[in-house]
């Protein structure tokens, strides 16, 4: 499995990165290609012995904190853990998001869909802002209200791919309460209970990312310009998947004009703000 140090470019995320200096750019960049990488193991078609490479990756990470990495991707993160302050649990707690995915965790509530979303979204936010410089309070709560607004996206997004890999996100009582169980989903047997779903999720994940542009609101404009530019890219593609009705069949994905056009938006709210 090749590792492309170039591929968060390409990403929802690279527009996010346009906005830091060399040395935090690089840094992100490194930390992505790791994201990159876990998520490569857990969701590419054909990879061998998953949970014995995630595991591989576990004790990796604890190699890296003890100067003694074996990978060329962890002698690199071994660079920025150190230059930047970043704890293990960044690491670890996303390894543990993937196995969950390998695994095919269920989440019977919310609560355990938030131990997910700490996992895959949360932590990686932490690790951002590490890089960025911001940390404390502050970082945490823009972490968890950031974090799991755009993994909720995802989450709401990706449906339909998630039941093709036999994964559901969506909380059982969740499901309960719309008239739905896991297999109307993997089965997508009930199109329209799905929507009503999906439509109730998507107003928590509205409410995060106002408790999100609270708190970037509250933090140094420049720094912030990552936060808000990815927050304002993943809020336009839930608008434009709340166009549909939550009614796809496949991901609704913004085209390149219209990232454009939320990331010029982003900007005005930040040069507002200054």
């Amino acid at each position: 499995m090749s590792l492309d140090s170039t591929a968060y470019k390409k990403s929802s995320f690279g527009p996010a990165f346009l906005f830091l200096p060399k040395e935090q750019r690089e840094a992100l960049a490194v930390y992505y290609s790791f994201c990159r990488l876990m998520d490569d193991i857990a969701d590419e078609p054909g990879v061998p012995d998953r949970e014995k490479k995630l595991i591989f990756w576990q004790e990796e990470i604890e190699r890296i904190y003890a100067g003694q990495a074996t990978t060329k991707l962890g002698k690199d993160l071994g660079k920025i853990v150190f230059a930047f302050n970043i704890p293990s649990d960044r690491f670890l707690w996303l390894i543990e998001g993937m196995l969950a995915d390998v695994r095919h965790r269920r989440y019977e509530v919310r609560v355990d869909l938030e131990w997910y979303l700490w996992r895959v979204a949360g932590i990686v936010g932490l690790a951002t802002l590490d890089i960025i410089g911001i940390k404390g309070q502050q970082a945490d709560e823009l972490a968890q209200a950031l974090g799991f607004a755009v993994q909720v996206t995802n989450i709401i997004r990706d449906v339909q791919e998630d039941a093709q890999l036999g994964r559901v996100y969506l909380p059982d009582d969740l499901l309960k309460k719309f008239g739905l169980t896991r297999e109307d989903v993997l089965q997508n047997t009930k199109p329209e209970a799905l929507a009503e779903t999906l439509t109730f999720l998507a107003q928590a994940c509205k409410q995060d990312y106002q408790r999100a542009y609270e708190v970037i609101n509250t933090l140094p404009t420049k720094q912030m310009r990552p936060c808000r530019v990815m927050a304002a890219v993943y809020r336009a593609n839930l608008a434009k998947i709340e166009q549909t009705g939550f009614r796809f069949t496949r991901a609704v994905k913004l085209s390149k004009l219209e990232k454009v056009k939320a990331i010029i938006y982003a900007l005005r709210k930040n040069s507002s703000s200054d």
